[in-house]
């Protein structure tokens, strides 16, 4: 086997492209790396901006994987930076009289790499990348199929079914800041080109669509009468964030982003603390005293319907574990629903699928508004 094999892109179908197996059709093609040029003008038409110095979109278009040609990490570095402060600037403007509490988780969830990797799939940047990682195929493949089965009127703001891979952050990252170099270093003008790639922007009401795990974790241990600590300290170039509740570890997690660390750090703790939780903060957890076996055949058309004669909003659906290679994946759901009394929020079994995930929890949410007398 030749250890360094020739190099490949990802790319846009074109008459002489070679197609991978149908069921990778979703998105990745293989063709010479001489199609850059090509890469180029297909960006700058999803961008709808000319560059002057093609050189700097063909940098941010190149994967450090591919030797031979300066790529993206530069540009990158000056990419995280020009995003966040381009997004504090809209969101200082839209909301004049928002906390900063608020305006720094509204900048978090509109440049995380959850966020930036939808931008990239959603315009088709991906398919445009210079690289030598075959490794990146599988995983950009995965996220780009489980987000196809989402429903597009959705607008996620804490993750899907799958972990967004870095790289396609990255991309977008380095492609804004080859703009920005572009353009002489002019913020307004690079927002102006950029922002329809990044609609739609997370907004005060998606937040308060989608319960901030921070503010759920504290609110349901202050309930508890339990005492929440999140330590936070600096390893290279990732934040590290701990959650200890009376003094006990209970959760971990990790991110360039102070802020995207603390958030998946307390949603890990939730997932554990699964409690029940008073009505009035919105929340109702019926975990305790639930058989983890409890299932029932299409659980969540039966909750669906359920929903429909309640005149309930349609149950919604969250991943909150998806761990393990990809042959012995382990995926944890969760349910919510919207009620005029509160938020029923429920947490499933570990499964090896998403959709057995989804299920578990929805079986388990039918049976809570069975003994809770929802029902």
């Amino acid at each position: 086997m030749n250890p360094n094999p020739p190099p490949f892109d990802f790319f846009v179908p074109t008459p002489t492209s070679c197609y991978l197996s149908p069921e990778h059709s979703s998105s990745l093609l293989m063709v010479p790396s001489s199609n850059m040029e090509a890469s180029v003008l297909a960006v700058e038409k999803i961008l709808n901006y000319i560059f002057r110095n093609k050189k700097l979109l063909e940098e941010a278009l190149t994967h450090s994987s591919y030797t031979g040609s300066q790529t993206y990490e530069r540009l990158e570095f000056i990419g995280d930076p020009v995003l966040g402060l381009a997004i504090s600037n809209h969101l200082f403007l839209a909301y004049p009289n928002l906390e900063p509490g608020n305006l720094s988780l509204l900048r978090a969830a509109n440049i995380s790499t959850e966020k930036l990797a939808r931008v990239a799939i959603r315009h088709g940047i991906h398919h445009y990348v210079r690289h030598n990682a075959p490794a990146l195929i599988g995983k950009v493949t995965e996220f780009v199929e489980a987000v196809n089965e989402e429903d597009e009127a959705d607008v996620v703001v804490y993750g899907g079914s799958v972990k967004a891979p870095k790289v396609l952050a990255d991309i977008v990252e380095s492609v804004a800041a080859a703009v920005y170099v572009d353009v002489g270093f002019d913020l307004q003008r690079l927002w102006v080109i950029f922002r329809g790639l990044l609609e739609p922007i997370v907004t005060l009401d998606d937040l308060k669509r989608q319960p901030q795990p921070v503010t759920m974790l504290f609110e349901f241990c202050q309930k508890q009468g339990k005492h929440v600590d999140i330590k936070h300290w600096r390893n290279g170039e990732r934040n590290i964030a701990n959650v200890y509740i009376d003094g006990q570890f209970v959760a971990s997690a990790s991110s360039e982003q102070k802020v995207i660390a603390k958030l998946d750090a307390a949603k890990e703790a939730l997932h554990k603390l699964t409690k029940f939780a008073p009505p009035n903060i919105g929340m109702l957890d019926y975990c305790i005293g639930l058989d983890s076996a409890f299932e029932i055949q299409a659980g969540k058309q039966k909750l669906h319907e359920l929903c429909g004669k309640k005149k309930w909003p349609k149950p919604e659906y969250g991943t909150l574990k998806d761990e393990g290679p990809a042959h012995e994946k382990k995926f944890v759901c969760s349910v919510k629903i919207k009620t005029a009394d509160g938020i029923l929020y429920m947490t499933g079994d570990e499964k090896s699928r998403v959709k057995d995930a989804e299920n578990s929890a929805a079986s388990l949410m039918i049976r809570a508004l069975q003994e809770s007398n929802f029902l």
